[in-house]
């Protein structure tokens, strides 16, 4: 008689192996062929919201007792726009151009040889991921688009939602002639699963893990094959000497308030000390007002009165609430050296009207994405136009910045001759 650790590594094998035999199926599938299962699949989730819903009550009834925070729970919810959301999320893929295939550069060699360096599919993803029933969706819908097959692993805080989605587009790839197996949800919670599956580097090509520092270093330390790595979102926002305050104070609370449990929300600000007062009577007065809680240095407690003095731990918190670190800086050098020191490499914003100014910050911040005189909630795959995003990637291999349909392909190259041999 097998053990539990025996089944539970057998079963995690199979699905592997499944997955392995998917995505050389799915390298045969037409464009046209995976965005009619992205479209049909939209038209499904809308028609299923209350078999979602149903599902996702059970997630939210369940939620408490996982210790999730307000926030996380918010993150956790579904309702009818949120599934319309997902749903219009999928038709979005649908409409972008198919990059399997793509020459991403071509020539001639002056033997006759030509040379073509073409797009391909990864192969088989493995994806962990918390809390986040609109991301199963996203995830197996850009996979599939990139032509991946896709191993899901989501959190148990949203089994019954992820299960759900799921079971729709399945049927879905089943009626239109997607392979058997393209997308996989483990239906496992043990935690030991993901070393299973991290360990069978000869069917899983990529690991993608979305969630807690905490999950992101055990699966940058376990895993057997490339990972690309969705770290806390830390990020900054730098009101400049030569800052516009009213523009300061939108880009700040859309910054921060907009939606507070996700990854490009802004955990921290950075103001320079030539207009400090100014600064933090508005803009941090105006966080105040939306009930943020401000963990400032020396000046900011000076000038506001609920501030609490910030630990060097603040600084480098990802808050994903209603807290946020504010620091006062001499200058630009300054902010830049702050930022590099603290950040989680996602995404930092500058407020100036100086571009000297945000050249030098764009040039010196080490992060994914920098944006001058805009919201750090930008850096998003939807908002860059690449549809969906499997996450944000703060590596610099193979992928940075917003993974979408692109970054989850490789390329190989294609010779065609006439005979040539080599002298």
């Amino acid at each position: 008689m097998s053990t539990p650790e025996q089944d539970l590594a057998q079963y995690c094998r199979t699905v592997a192996e499944n997955a392995h035999k998917a995505s050389s199926q799915l390298q045969l599938c037409s464009g046209e062929l995976k965005n009619r299962w992205l479209n049909d699949s939209a038209k499904a989730l809308r028609d299923s919201v209350s078999v979602i819903l149903e599902a996702n009550a059970k997630d939210i009834e369940a939620a408490p007792g996982y210790g999730l925070t307000d926030a996380q729970i918010d993150r956790l919810v579904l309702n009818d726009d949120r599934i319309d959301g997902i749903a219009t999320a999928l038709q979005q893929i649908a409409m972008l151009a198919d990059p399997v295939g793509q020459t991403i550069q071509g020539s001639v060699r002056p033997n006759g040889l030509e040379i073509n360096k073409v797009r391909v599919p990864l192969g088989v993803v493995f994806f962990i991921y918390e809390s986040r029933p609109n991301v199963t969706a996203d995830a197996a819908a850009i996979c599939l688009k990139s032509g991946n097959a896709v191993i899901l692993r989501g959190g148990k805080e949203a089994t019954h939602s992820s299960r759900a989605i799921v079971d729709i587009l399945m049927d879905v790839a089943a009626t239109v002639g997607i392979p058997e197996n393209s997308v996989q949800l483990v239906n496992t919670t043990d935690r030991e699963a993901v070393g299973q599956f991290l360990s069978l580097n000869e069917f899983i090509d990529v690991a993608i893990p979305r969630g807690g520092e905490g999950l992101i270093r055990r699966v940058s330390a376990e895993a057997t094959m490339p990972v690309i790595k969705h770290f806390d979102g830390n990020c900054h926002v730098y009101i400049d000497q030569q800052a516009c305050l009213d523009m300061a104070t939108r880009i700040v609370v859309n910054s921060k308030c907009q939606r507070m449990g996700v990854c490009n929300a802004c955990e921290s600000l950075v103001i320079h000390r030539g207009i400090a007062q100014q600064a933090i009577a508005q803009v941090v007065g105006a966080l105040v007002q939306q009930g943020i809680a401000i963990h400032g240095d020396e000046t900011v407690c000076s000038l506001i009165e609920s501030a609490v003095v910030a630990s060097d731990n603040d600084y480098g918190t990802e808050y994903l609430g209603p807290a946020i670190s504010v620091k006062v800086v001499d200058d630009v050098d300054s902010a830049i050296e702050h930022i590099n020191r603290y950040s989680s490499g996602h995404t930092e914003a500058i407020v100036t009207s100086n571009i000297v100014t945000a050249r030098k910050f764009v040039s010196a911040i080490d992060s994914s994405a920098v944006m001058i005189n805009a919201s750090t909630r930008f850096n998003d795959g939807g908002e860059f136009g690449l549809g969906a995003e499997i996450g944000i990637s703060t590596d610099k291999f193979h992928a940075r910045g917003p993974c979408g349909l692109e970054e989850l392909t490789s390329y190989k190259y294609i010779v065609t001759g006439n005979g040539q041999i080599r002298g």
